[in-house]
């Protein structure tokens, strides 16, 4: 395989990274699994997303369990202890040098099969971890982005529970592909109901008359960030309230913003065309972009020295 043309990265850094696959260190250019792997015949793995802020990776704890048990729902068998995981992550930052500006793609496949086929009775190897860190700051513009309504519903836990942070993505892809042919940076998914959900990758939040709305966590991921930002604006005095959210309520927003640990906390300004509030940044989201932003400094796993 030809190595990766730095100036095709967002950061050039990336062409040299050294990625964790199955126990080993391994460069870009051969971090590869098995054809038989259970990520390759059946998107058959769970994941998390992780973040490194000067030295420490913030709320680690919280993804290591919620890896643990979406490998438990799924009856993984040969599952790494939660030290085992940890010290591959802190190796694979260590080799790379990385200490803050930092995402980290933790992957945990069913692993390999000895033939092709649905069965977990085919897989004998026990699970491979793979940790995937690259220099790459927040996905989004803190300034803004645009969304669209996307035709493809949300998975409800009638078909695969939203809890599961599986590796399955297809729903979300179908969503991504709307959002990427209509020229904007990402699509809202509702659920069989027809109320908001979240969007292809990220939660939602909306605010109107001071307090903040966000859809309850049954066809959405209750993410990590977006749980920090319920703790923040309860210990802040703003009102809070979890429940279910329709598309017109969106619209006539004063103001949006969506939430994930790829891309922090994002203004939303449009939505299907519709401007929300000012159409910029609103104080109610630069105030929670803030107080985030003191939490990540102040918190975390410091990586060892």
């Amino acid at each position: 395989m030809n190595p990766i043309d730095p100036s095709k990265l967002a950061d050039p850094r990336n062409a040299g990274i050294l990625v964790y696959v199955g126990g080993a260190l391994l460069a870009r250019s051969e971090a590869k699994i098995s054809v038989f792997d259970s990520s390759v015949q059946g998107g058959d793995a769970v994941w998390e997303g992780l973040r490194v802020y000067d030295g420490k990776i913030f709320r680690l704890d919280q993804h290591l369990a919620r890896l643990a048990e979406s490998a438990h729902a799924l009856s993984f068998s040969g599952v790494p202890g939660e030290e085992e995981i940890r010290e591959a992550v802190f190796s694979t930052l260590a080799a790379n040098g990385m200490r803050d500006g930092a995402h980290i793609r933790l992957t945990l496949t069913r692993g390999r099969k000895v033939t092709s086929g649905m069965s977990p009775r085919n897989n004998h190897d026990g699970c491979c971890l793979i940790v995937l860190a690259e220099w790459k700051p927040p996905v989004f513009d803190r300034r803004g982005i645009r969304l669209i309504t996307s035709s493809v519903r949300r998975n409800s836990a009638s078909t695969l529970d939203s809890k599961i942070h599986h590796a399955n993505l297809l729903n979300n892809i179908l969503a991504k592909i709307e959002a990427d042919h209509a020229g904007v940076d990402d699509a809202v998914m509702l659920d069989l109901g027809g109320f908001i959900s979240e969007t292809n990758s990220t939660n939602v939040f909306l605010v109107k008359g001071g307090e903040l709305r966000t859809p309850k966590a049954d066809s959405c991921l209750p993410g990590i960030t977006r749980g920090v930002v319920l703790e923040l604006a309860r210990a802040n005095a703003i009102s809070v309230i979890e429940r279910n959210l329709s598309s017109s309520e969106l619209y006539n927003a004063d103001e949006a913003f969506t939430t994930g640990t790829m891309g922090e906390l994002a203004p939303v300004l449009e939505v299907d065309g519709r401007r929300i509030g000012d159409g910029e940044i609103g104080p109610m989201t630069s105030r929670l972009q803030s107080l985030f932003s003191d939490l990540t400094q102040r918190e975390g796993v410091p990586l060892p020295t």
